[in-house]
């Protein structure tokens, strides 16, 4: 289950990785300028509404299955022009008939292991000069994730939470190059690239909060039924994350977070 609300509270930072993302896509997509886009794990809708600025013309729709989060993308919708449909993923492919110029994914394929066996699907769907563009964290090495992972993996935990998320499920930049640049009869134009952000958090404890709204959300899943264990692992979480990222002097916290860029451009 996602929490909209939650998710929003850092929604300034977190729509700063969309517009680098698409500042990067070429203006002019197969279909230009009604392009038909795709927006993949769309979330609350609001980070569509970039997609349709740019592309004042074109048909997006956000796919997402999050029932909570398609809840919150509603109140995007443009009739023919942003709309936003269920889908998983890890199953999902581009209808051919819909002639998608754009398969665009913001912070969602790290949620779906294996996800880079859908490319070759995903870019065969594609046009000549279709772009797939998606960005994904490259932060699993952080302190934010690996205190989280130890405290799941401890033995007073591990049997209430269990298992900690994976640390491979995205690839490395030249592991993405290499895997896209092959594919399509002619190969694909790729651009890779990646950046960390230092945000600048503030607020009681805002590392808890921002990963409350994605990486926390299984450990709150399960312990949903159990508010006491609940606010003691978030206690113990709480404590450590100050640790890792202490407050600047005047209440502000660092918080480094890496990602990983990718544009592949059909020929």
């Amino acid at each position: 289950m996602w929490d909209p609300q939650q998710y929003l509270r850092n929604a300034g930072p977190r729509l700063r990785p969309v517009l680098d993302l698409l500042a990067h896509v070429p203006d002019h997509l197969p279909g230009h300028p009604q392009v038909r886009i795709a927006d993949l794990g769309c979330g609350p809708g609001g980070p569509s509404e970039p997609l349709a600025r740019r592309w004042p013309r074109a048909h997006i729709t956000g796919y997402d299955n999050s029932p909570e989060m398609l809840a919150e993308a509603a109140a995007h919708t443009r009739t023919g022009r942003l709309d936003f449909a269920h889908a998983d993923l890890a199953h999902w492919r581009p209808d051919p008939a819909e002639n998608f110029g754009l398969l665009f994914s913001n912070a969602a394929l790290q949620w779906v292991p294996g996800h880079q066996h859908a490319f070759p699907d995903w870019l065969a769907a594609l046009p000549s000069g279709g772009v797939l563009a998606f960005q994904v964290p490259g932060n699993f090495h952080a302190p934010s994730h690996t205190l989280l992972a130890e405290l799941r993996d401890s033995p007073r935990w591990r049997g209430r939470v269990g298992a900690a998320s994976r640390t491979d499920a995205v690839l490395t930049p030249a592991a993405y190059a290499e895997l896209l640049a092959p594919l399509g009869p002619d190969g694909c134009d790729v651009d890779v690239w990646e950046t960390t952000y230092l945000h600048r958090l503030t607020g009681p404890d805002p590392v808890l909060e921002w990963t409350k709204g994605t990486a926390l959300r299984p450990v709150l899943e399960r312990l949903a039924d159990d508010p006491d264990a609940r606010d003691r692992f978030l206690a113990e979480y709480a404590e450590a994350l100050r640790e890792a990222y202490p407050a600047d002097a005047d209440g502000t916290t660092a918080f480094p977070f890496r990602r990983v860029f990718v544009i592949a451009a059909k020929r």
